[in-house]
């Protein structure tokens, strides 16, 4: 199993360990409720690192809606069982105000494309994914950071956060994993019921076969997504949509993109 460290001043001790004895160590930043994706992310950082940390932390900073932080599932159990799968050397379980001592006074913001896509319908929402990750950078230090496509709008403002504060990281990228239908994996799918999950795929499909991005909206709609977003940006195309088909009849966000 590996080791549990549950505050800071025992992760940045170990990392401090790691780091007299020259070893890299790879991170995978997590809110828990592993998939298939989160897997792909630890066995890159396993086959670069001398040492892979992995952290879990639903971090309540990011969430605009209440009910989306408290519906968020939780599988620790079973998430500590796959990174004693993979090979995780430790695991990073703080709480709250482990992280927020200052209770979130100071906050990370990005002032352009942070505004765009996701954070144009959910404000606030990337200056708490960016105050947590330069936060986990800070604790734990590690040589390489992984994080997937799938939230590439995430991607991009985190490899911008870095650059722009001389950060001695490197952020890989991993490619999305999908489903054999092609719905990208990820935690919020457990929350969709049969017809949801039916009805889910069809976001990938719609977004690559779909001449414009004013077409895949529309199909999208008329399939019976409630559409937040879908916007060509470069050679990719980004979306974002919700559906109450869950097992408690409640909203769920799901978000995908593609290259054009």
């Amino acid at each position: 199993m590996p080791k549990i460290f549950k505050n800071p001043t025992e992760m940045i001790a170990a990392r401090n360990e790691w780091h007299m004895q020259g070893l890299t160590i790879g991170f995978v930043p997590t809110m828990g409720a592993l998939h298939e994706g989160h897997a792909e992310l630890i066995k890159n950082a396993r086959s670069d690192n001398q040492i892979v940390v992995l952290s879990i932390f639903v971090n309540p900073t990011q969430f605009n809606q209440k009910e989306d932080f408290e519906k968020y599932p939780s599988t620790i159990e079973k998430d500590l069982e796959i990174a004693k799968k993979l090979g995780v050397d430790a695991v990073f379980t703080p709480q709250y105000d482990d992280i927020y001592p200052d209770n979130y006074r100071y906050v990370l913001a990005e002032n352009d494309f942070s505004k765009k896509l996701c954070g144009k319908d959910r404000p606030g929402h990337f200056d708490g994914v960016l105050t947590i990750v330069m936060k986990l950078f800070n604790i734990v230090k590690p040589s390489k950071a992984y994080f997937g496509e799938k939230d590439f709008q995430q991607l991009e403002l985190i490899k911008g956060m870095v650059s722009a504060f001389f950060m001695d990281l490197e952020i890989v990228p991993v490619a999305i994993v999908r489903e054999a239908d092609g719905l990208a994996k990820s935690s919020r799918n457990v929350r969709l019921n049969s017809d949801g999950r039916a009805l889910a795929p069809k976001i990938y499909k719609i977004i690559t076969n779909a001449k414009t991005a004013e077409a895949a909206e529309k199909e999208l709609r008329t399939a019976g997504f409630v559409v937040d977003y879908v916007t060509d940006i470069g050679n990719r195309r980004f979306v974002a949509v919700k559906t109450n088909l869950t097992h408690d009849g409640s909203e769920v966000r799901l978000i995908d993109n593609a290259k054009i």
